[in-house]
Parts: C-alpha cells; sequence; structure tokens
C-alpha cells in the first residue's frame, strides 16, 4: 500500500484518540486485577502501547495490573485465548472466523490496521513462477493463520486444491528459514518475516491479493467482554492512541518496529508500508469481507459440517464497544 494510505488518519482522531479525554461510565462490576494482552510484531500498534504504558497509566487509579504476551502468529493469539492465557488477543480476521467457528468464544471489537501482510513467495533463483507451477512442491505455512488460508484461497483461484500441493506445517519464522534453506519450494509468508526476506534473501512473491488479507482484528474473550465492558473500551481508546501516534510520527514507529522485531529500519519501512490505519471501526466491511471469504472453510472441511458460517460472522463481529470510542 502507498504511504499515503499508512499516514491517511483525521484530524479528529488525532485530537480524540487520546485516554482521558472522557471518564468512562462506571459499572457495577469490579474492575479486574489483571489485564492480559498480546503483543505482535504484525501489529505495530500494540508495540507502540507496550512501550509508551498508556494502559498501564490509565489503569492504575483502579488497582488494575497490564501483562503482556507475545503472539508469533493469529494461532498463537487464538490458542492463548482459547486457553484463558490472555483476554485480548491479535489476529487475522478469516482466522478468528475461523476460531470461533470450532467453539473458539471470542469478539472482534476492534481493526489495528488493514494490511497486505501475506503473500506467495519463493526463493530468489527458483523457477516457479505462478500458483500452477506449485502442484506438487512443498509449501510452508501456519495452520490457522492469515497466510494458511491465504494459500488455501489461491490454490482455489488458480485450480488447485489443498491435496495438489504438500503443506509443511511451521510457524512464521521457520517457514522463511526453510525458504530460504531450500526445504520448501514456495512459502505462504507474514510480514516483517515476509519483508525480510523479500530485502535480505531476495525472494519473490509470486503471487499477490491484497483482497485474500482479512484485517487485523483485536480480539477479546467472550467472558472478559461481559465481565468488563468499560476495560474493554478503555483498551480500545489506548489502542487509538497508539494509532494517532504512529500517523503523527512513521519514522520513530520504523525505529520501534525495526528494535523490537530485530529488523533492519528498510524491512520495518516495507512492512509499514503494507499497512492502513485509518479504519479502526469494525463493522459491517469486515462481515462482508468474513463473508466472502468464508467458503474457503467449507470447502477445506476446516468447520463442522453444517456451521452457520453467516451467524457466526455476525457473532463474531461486535461494534458496540468502539462506538464512542474510536471517532475516526
Amino acid at each position: 500500500m502507498e504511504r499515503r494510505h499508512f499516514l491517511r488518519l483525521g484530524p479528529a482522531a488525532l485530537g480524540a484518540a487520546m485516554l482521558g479525554a472522557a471518564p468512562l461510565p462506571a459499572r457495577a462490576a469490579q474492575a479486574p486485577k489483571t489485564i492480559r494482552l498480546d503483543y505482535a510484531y504484525y501489529s505495530p500498534p500494540s508495540l507502540v502501547l507496550r512501550k509508551f504504558g498508556w494502559l498501564e497509566e490509565d489503569l492504575k487509579a483502579q488497582g488494575t495490573e497490564v501483562k503482556w504476551v507475545l503472539s508469533q502468529g493469529s494461532n498463537r493469539a487464538l490458542e492463548y485465548l482459547n486457553s484463558d492465557s490472555v483476554d485480548f488477543g491479535s489476529t487475522a480476521g478469516l482466522a478468528a472466523l475461523l476460531a470461533r467457528a470450532n467453539g473458539n468464544p471470542i469478539k472482534a471489537v476492534y481493526v489495528y490496521s488493514r494490511p497486505e501482510w501475506t503473500a506467495l513467495a519463493v526463493a530468489k533463483d527458483s523457477p516457479i513462477r505462478s500458483v500452477r507451477e506449485l502442484k506438487g512442491k512443498k509449501v510452508a505455512a501456519t495452520k490457522g493463520t492469515d497466510p494458511y488460508l491465504f494459500l488455501l484461497r489461491a490454490l482455489h483461484e488458480n485450480g488447485l486444491k489443498k491435496s495438489d500441493v504438500e503443506i509443511v506445517h511451521l510457524q512464521h519464522p521457520d517457514g522463511r528459514a526453510a525458504l530460504e534453506q531450500g526445504r520448501v519450494d514456495a512459502w505462504a509468508g507474514l510480514d516483517p518475516h515476509l519483508a525480510a526476506s523479500e530485502l535480505e534473501a531476495g525472494s519473490r512473491l509470486i503471487y499477490r491479493n491484497v483482497n485474500f488479507n482479512t484485517y487485523g482484528f483485536l480480539n477479546v474473550s467472550d467472558t472478559f467482554a461481559a465481565r468488563h465492558p468499560d476495560q474493554v473500551k478503555r483498551v480500545i481508546a489506548a489502542y487509538e492512541k497508539a494509532r494517532a501516534w504512529i500517523a503523527a510520527h512513521p519514522e520513530e514507529t520504523v525505529k520501534l518496529l525495526a528494535e523490537e522485531s530485530k529488523l533492519s529500519p528498510e524491512v520495518a519501512r516495507l512492512q509499514l508500508k503494507r499497512n492502513d490505519f485509518s479504519h479502526p471501526q469494525i463493522g459491517r466491511e469486515h462481515i462482508d469481507a468474513l463473508r466472502a471469504a468464508a467458503p474457503i472453510l467449507t470447502e477445506e472441511d476446516l468447520v463442522k459440517s453444517g456451521t452457520d458460517l453467516p451467524r457466526t460472522i455476525n457473532a463474531l463481529i461486535d461494534p458496540s464497544y468502539a462506538q464512542g470510542v474510536v471517532k475516526a
């Protein structure tokens, strides 16, 4: 995506996104002792929020501590949510839908970015030039993540099935290593690892489709949301402050991302250029995007037969918590 998308935030958002602009209404439920959130290299706002401690400052008065847990992919974030190891987890949209359809009780309450964070990559000296040439080849992907589902959709788009390739299930950093070491023929990569492989190892992208990237969702467990709705709003407000900071400090964001993920500034800059932070309010467009993507879950038997995916999507997407907090 072009830099103008990365920087595009309205003046109202910059002013209104600050925490403490207006007190949230008190609720009867007692504030939790701890709020547990994940942070991820694929979610720059989470890195900003963790670095500056704005949420910790906001929650201090009510006696709530903040605990941060690193997620290396949507699958890890969803595992943490399902096992009650975190209250909030950062995932790709379609991965969140898959989890909800398979019994993980979560709500998507905020969009931390619209990324083009996944594509199909091959090594720089690979003879492979198209998706159709992957038939009979080994492809690395992380099951349960957007790159994995991107791979399945790309295969279907090009007349292939999952069984036409050998999918090697590896975490994102290990998938990159496998590609560069020649142990797989292709890799469904994820930024920042994908950007790093392009710039540092010369890996080539053979298939891109931004419409197959299903947004970055901030999810919360149903239980936490029901017990602590005000705290959900406070977390969203903190993310809004981080989003505003990113828009106002693009080069500082590049530096922060590079430091946190131990990547070069060039790689961090490429990753950020492939993110659009301008539409954080979750709602109709995300429901429509998931409905367009959902058939792959049925076609590949990733959900139980008879699963009502439209109903599941409506249960997943909950815009109510961000309303009145998100001003963009």
